[in-house]
Parts: C-alpha cells; structure tokens; sequence
C-alpha cells in the first residue's frame, strides 16, 4: 500500500463526542510504553506524525488519522501506566470502552504487545475486551529488534499461549526501526478494506 497523504483529523478527549466517521476505522491499543506511536510513524512512513514521547502515557486522548482520504487509524490512550491516578486510569478505560462499543466504522483492533516480555494481565484483560466486543484482534509483537532472533519464536510462543490465543489469531512480530511487520500489517488491513461494503 503507498500511503498518498495522513493527517491527524480528530482529537477526542474524556468528555468529547466521538467524530461521525463514514469510512472504516482501525485502532490500536496498548499500554503505555509498547510503542504506538513508534508504530504508527513507522506504518505511515513518517518521522513525527504520531508524537513519540520518552513518557509513558502520554497519548490520554483518542486521536483519529485520515489515511488517503479513504480510511481511518485510531490510537487509542495507553493503558496501565503507573504514574497516573485510578481515577485517570478508569477515566481512559471508559474512555477505550465507549469507543470500542460506539463506533459504527471500526472494522479491527490491533492489540500491541511488547515481543520481550510475556503479557501483562492489563494486555490479557484488553485482549478479552476487544473479542468481547465483537472483533477479533490482531496481536502486533513490538520493539522485535530489541531480541535475537534465535528467541522469535520461543517469545512469540510465550504471547499465543499467555493470552489463550487460538491458532487462527495473527500475531505480527514488528520493529518501528527496522520497519519489519510493515507488509504483514498492510496485507491484513488490504484484505479487510477489500470486504468493505461485500
């Protein structure tokens, strides 16, 4: 896919209504630290279109790219960052959850985790949410230039099995700096825009 043009269209904070959207939407969730906005950049081929911080938890807004005027990227607050209060906590929870239940665009979640380290019960807990809510999630393994690539698959393994995962999940081992997992990603979203409005 040659991306023409991404823009940020839409920035929803806790109290704003969610934008009508008439094109189809794919999110991104995550906990704080797992790269998403590394991710986002990396996907759309753009250095800062997605503001990368060195402090966690700093996306606590839902914000909506235009992608070629023909679909939409939605990342998500990052979730289970320990400096922020309960209360905040439960406000992006809300938050991710009336999304999640409201949007009439959003085709697929895409569940970030951190290829290093085994799942948190916060990525367990988002992974059941996304299948509650009626989507079937794409789990992207992150920073996979930060291990050897003798362990791909032990850590790969470790992922599937710590969110009971079946076999038909995809898993898509990615590096923002390497740009690996790009095609994959993209093949799995050009498949789904293709059974849009069948």
């Amino acid at each position: 896919m040659v991306i023409k043009s991404a823009e940020l269209e839409t920035v929803c904070g806790i109290t704003s209504t969610l934008p009508k959207n008439l094109q189809p939407e794919y999110a991104f969730a995550g906990r704080s630290n797992v790269g998403k906005s590394s991710l986002i950049n990396a996907l759309l081929n753009r250095k800062s279109l997605a503001r990368t911080s060195s402090q966690p938890g700093k996306t606590q807004t839902i914000n909506f790219y235009h992608i070629n005027n023909e679909f939409y990227f939605v990342d998500l607050p990052g979730y289970g960052y320990a400096k922020v209060s309960e209360q905040v906590k439960a406000k992006w929870g809300k938050m991710i959850e009336r999304y999640l239940t409201k949007s009439e665009q959003l085709r697929k979640v895409f569940l970030l985790v951190d290829i290093r380290h085994e799942p948190s019960a916060n990525d367990v807990a988002m992974y059941n949410w996304i299948k509650e809510s009626g989507f079937t999630p794409v789990v992207i393994a992150t920073k996979l230039d930060k291990i050897k690539r003798s362990q791909q698959q032990k850590q790969l393994k470790i992922i599937r099995q710590t969110l009971e995962a079946g076999p038909d999940t995809v898993i898509i081992p990615f590096s923002a700096t390497e740009k690996k997992g790009v095609d994959e990603f993209y093949a799995c979203l050009e498949e789904d825009l293709a059974s849009v409005g069948q």
